[in-house]
């Protein structure tokens, strides 16, 4: 079969291949050859041709235009999630030209992709150099012998997204598999004797002294093999070498590994996400006492523990896991993010607090892991066996191959503590039997051995598949308190159960979806009730599909889950899912069709109201007030009918203020729930009601946050139309808002139907984006729906919004004027 040969065959890619590129970094553009290793990037000037064809001279067959693209690129950063269903899984191919000038002999030209997905064919000058089988790690094609010196190089990738059973993870998974060169792209020129892989253990470590080795893979190309010096050495935070080896070595053809053990670093500064000290190990090849060769990453010396049904230590110390998860996935880019986005959302995770992610679920961008060791955020690296169950001999293969890729490629990191081995993989098997308790058993186990062996130090897990619980080292069950089981309340029970259940345990995932601005003044309660004003509360069996996905009630469900878990003393730690909405084909009904909306953030990293829980519990600086909510500025509810306010914030005493006059001070304790005790029983005026709340330390004043609440006492009556308005946001964008109002042209609050935008003139709606702004197919969230718009006032523009409801209103812009019908 075409794929089975193309996956033995074909895979020449380099195991190991990405050594940190700490050396400069150059345009792939301006080439000049040095004497030592070099790293250009070549992510700017390709062309990508959205066509299938097999092979290279199909290309000029092909009737579709070369675009020009920067990499990081995916074909689905939009399709993903627009309203036709599905998205395009396929081929595309992507061109450079490149110049390499005349160069001393011997030098190795190596194409590094962070990524490609998920499976490469690399061509250069026409010719076949190389490929790989397999999404979300990176890998190596020499292209010395296709590179002609003196004139331009043609290199060509064939990407493929293609529905593949033989291949991880499944497409029964729920998130998008996108297609392209998802990550950046180096040329690394080398000599013909170079270091192809290095691989830091720390083996032992205390507070009084640190060990550490180095194994290092030598490649050679030269016609004769030879003696060459290698020295490794480690430097300190401030570049100070403390500690170096040395020793000769007789480099066959080909492959040679060594390791070498550096001098006892000690009283070393550890690593921990309070102070995530980084060493840097450099490792040189001298031939004849000249250095031809030399690569460096950076390590960290730190040493863990999960205690048996008990908490996590690090250095020694417990530390409580405070976590979330991320998806390589934003709004506009889909998975093809460039670095800056990358480290902006990790930034943003730490910026609330956690001291852990689980990297869901997949390996991710290196820039991922580099930010995670610098900013101090442990990690759950997970291999993307999700879900589909157990292939077939050469799926079986292909994911032993990509764990040791993964691990191998990401061992340096002294922010990695776990090797995941897969999420949900019993689940919805691809194939009949995939699901067998006892196969499933056996291919994990073999997964664990290869773990362990290539690196002994670190702990492997999985999550939700109860069938191999006993066989990894740190387990999950699946806990969803409060939204696909239970009620919120119920949590402290449910984990101390699985604490006595399993030796080790670390729940990841909990939490659940909420539409931004969507707000209840009776949320359903910890108990699983729902209440109303003057009405009996009713139970509610399954809050995600019954509910109203407000704000209100994830913020309850997230400030109990914390409120719970700060106070438990044996609890290792836990992780919310998710940090960020994401897309996912399995979720077309949505409030946002293909969007799970489970993220502290939206798609586009702007913060929800649960953010900012996370945050008052987390963080201690910078202080902060954050009122609940400033997505919530239209309210309404009988005469004399007191609301709770409610301040989350990291101060010691908080004050609130409503229409200048003070509601009294209260004290923040995390044992008072909810909102730690900052909350308080306001009545509103009717009308705009001013509120300021304002945090002390030690008295001093040291935050404040404001929000404008319109109140009424009025109830409105039905959905009458649709109201269309926009507001300038910035010189070139308009933001439109459909408002559903009542007779007396009052915004209806409790209606949240669908609406469905569209441009009928010039101008262009900002779509497919999966965000509360950038949708034009979105639920309402008390009855008010937004888009972004970029007008074009040459000409007449026309903004429509209709429902089954409201056969259509139009705005008319420029004229300025609004049309019902």
């Amino acid at each position: 079969m075409i794929r089975s040969a193309f996956s033995r065959c074909m895979l020449i890619a380099l195991f190991f291949p990405l050594i940190a590129r700490t050396l400069p970094q150059s345009d792939g553009d301006h080439i000049v050859i040095g004497e030592l290793r070099q790293v250009y990037s070549l992510d700017k000037n390709w062309k990508y041709l959205q066509d299938d064809v097999q092979s290279v001279t199909e290309l000029s067959t092909s009737k579709a235009p070369w675009v020009d693209v920067t990499l990081p690129h995916t074909w689905n950063a939009t399709d993903a999630v627009d309203q036709v269903p599905g998205y395009r899984r396929s081929a595309g191919w992507y061109k450079r030209e490149i110049f390499i000038p005349e160069q001393p002999g011997g030098r190795r030209f190596l194409l590094s992709f962070e990524g490609v997905n998920l499976k490469a064919k690399i061509f250069v000058n026409g010719q076949f150099a190389g490929g790989h089988v397999g999404g979300y790690v990176g890998f190596d094609v020499d292209i010395t012998p296709f590179v002609r010196a003196g004139v331009l190089n043609e290199i060509l990738v064939r990407a493929d997204n293609s529905y593949d059973v033989d291949l991880i993870p499944s497409q029964k998974s729920d998130f998008f598999i996108y297609g392209g060169i998802t990550r950046n792209v180096w040329l690394k020129i080398v000599p013909s004797r170079y270091i192809n892989r290095m691989m830091i253990r720390t083996p032992k470590v205390s507070v009084e002294a640190a060990s550490a080795t180095c194994e290092i893979s030598l490649l050679n190309h030269a016609a004769s093999g030879g003696r060459i010096n290698v020295t490794a050495s480690i430097r300190d935070n401030k570049n100070k070498e403390i500690g170096k080896t040395e020793t000769a070595v007789k480099v066959v053809k080909d492959s040679t590994t060594l390791m070498l053990t550096l001098p006892t670093t000690k009283n070393p500064l550890l690593w921990s996400p309070s102070s995530p000290t980084l060493y840097t190990m450099v490792v040189e090849l001298n031939e004849s006492g000249k250095i031809i060769d030399r690569v460096s990453d950076r390590f960290g010396f730190r040493w863990y523990e999960f205690k048996e049904h008990g908490p996590f230590f690090l250095n020694g110390k417990r530390l409580l896991l405070r976590g979330t998860h991320r998806h390589e996935d934003y709004a506009g880019y889909g998975m093809a993010m460039p670095d800056s986005l990358q480290r902006k959302d990790m930034v943003m995770i730490k910026g609330m607090g956690a001291n852990f992610v689980r990297l869901a679920h997949y390996p991710q961008a290196p820039e991922v892991y580099r930010a995670c060791d610098e900013l101090g955020i442990l990690v759950w690296d997970e291999l993307p066996w999700c879900r589909g169950g157990v292939g077939g001999p050469e799926w079986q293969a292909t994911t032993k191959r990509l764990l040791k890729e993964q691990i191998s490629q990401n061992i340096d990191h002294p922010s990695i503590i776990i090797w995941s081995l897969g999420n949900e993989s019993y689940w919805v098997p691809d194939l009949p039997g995939g699901d067998n308790s006892d196969t499933l058993r056996s291919f994990t186990r073999q997964l664990n051995i290869i773990a362990h062996a290539i690196d002994p130090s670190r702990l492997t897990s999985v999550r939700k598949d109860d069938a191999v619980s006993g066989i990894v080292d740190v387990y999950s069950p699946s806990i969803w308190a409060g939204w696909y089981t239970s009620f919120y309340k119920d949590y402290e029970r449910l984990i101390t159960a699985a604490r006595d259940q399993y030796p080790r345990l670390l729940h990841v995932e909990y939490g659940g979806d909420s539409h931004v601005g969507r707000h209840t003044e009776s949320p359903v309660t910890g108990e699983g009730f729902m209440p109303s004003d003057g009405a009996e509360s009713k139970p509610i069996k399954n809050i995600s599909l019954n509910s109203d996905w407000s704000e209100n009630y994830i913020v309850n469900l997230f400030d109990w889950h914390l409120h719970i878990s700060e106070q438990l003393p044996w609890l290792s730690g836990n992780a919310q899912w998710a940090f960020k909405d994401f897309g996912t084909p399995l979720r077309p009904e949505d409030p946002i069709p293909y969007i799970n909306q489970k993220g502290v953030v939206d798609r586009a990293g702007n913060p929800k109201d649960a953010y900012y829980v996370f945050k008052s519990y987390w963080t201690t600086d910078p202080q902060f007030c954050y009122i609940e909510s400033h997505t919530w500025t239209d309210r309404s509810g009988p005469e004399n009918v007191k609301r709770e306010v409610k301040v989350f914030s990291n101060c010691d005493e908080v004050e609130l203020f409503v229409n200048d006059i003070s509601q009294g001070k209260r004290v923040r304790d995390i044992k008072d729930f909810p909102a730690s005790g900052l909350r308080w029983p306001i009545l509103f005026a009717e009308g705009d009601n001013s509120m300021v709340a304002v945090g002390y330390r030690h008295g001093a004043k040291t935050a404040q946050d404001s929000i404008m609440v319109h109140y009424t006492y009025k109830k409105t009556g039905e959905a009458a139309q649709i109201d269309l308005s926009y507001t300038h946001i910035s010189k070139d964008t308009l933001m439109i808002a459909a408002t559903a109002v009542d007779m007396a042209g009052r915004r209806c609050l409790d209606y949240n139907k669908r609406v469905y935008f569209s441009s009928l003139g010039a101008g262009r709606l900002i779509v497919d984006q999966g965000t509360p702004v950038g949708s034009d197919v979105i639920e309402m969230a008390n009855g008010k729906a937004q888009i972004e718009f970029i007008p074009d006032y040459r000409r007449p523009m026309v903004i429509e919004a209709r429902n089954q409801d409201f056969k259509g209103t139009y705005l008319e812009l420029g004229k300025n004027i609004f049309i019902s019908h």
